[in-house]
């Protein structure tokens, strides 16, 4: 593990906010990865440990779309919110990975929710 301050703190943030959220097959974990570049989400059954589906920035739909890191987000949570219909998943427990409720995470909440997932 890095000893970065920061990334520190938001491993034991993180650590935190997973000993409360647990998805299940029938509402799974929204999780939420942000690098400075791409955001990545991951609908996600802890029960069994699998990934049911999943969405980023870097799909060749997404990234081919000009636009704000932000406005990317918000496809990404739509597009999420697209596959999670497809599986008959209408719920979930979103679980923002240590990062502030702000900015591209709210935007992948706010688009999943656009979307038609419920949370």
């Amino acid at each position: 593990m890095s000893l970065d301050p920061k990334v520190v703190r938001r491993q034991k943030l993180r650590w935190r906010i997973r000993a409360k959220v647990i998805g299940t097959a029938q509402t799974p974990r929204l999780s939420v990865f942000r690098s400075n570049k791409d955001i990545y989400a991951q609908l996600i059954d802890d029960a069994t440990g699998t990934t049911l589906a999943s969405a980023n920035s870097r799909m060749k739909d997404i990234a081919a779309q000009s636009g704000t890191k932000i406005e990317k987000s918000v496809m990404v949570g739509k597009a999420l919110a697209e596959k999670a219909k497809s599986l008959g998943v209408e719920k979930c427990i979103f679980d923002r990975g240590g990062y502030l409720y702000h900015g591209r995470v709210k935007a992948i909440a706010d688009g999943a929710r656009e979307g038609g997932l419920n949370f």
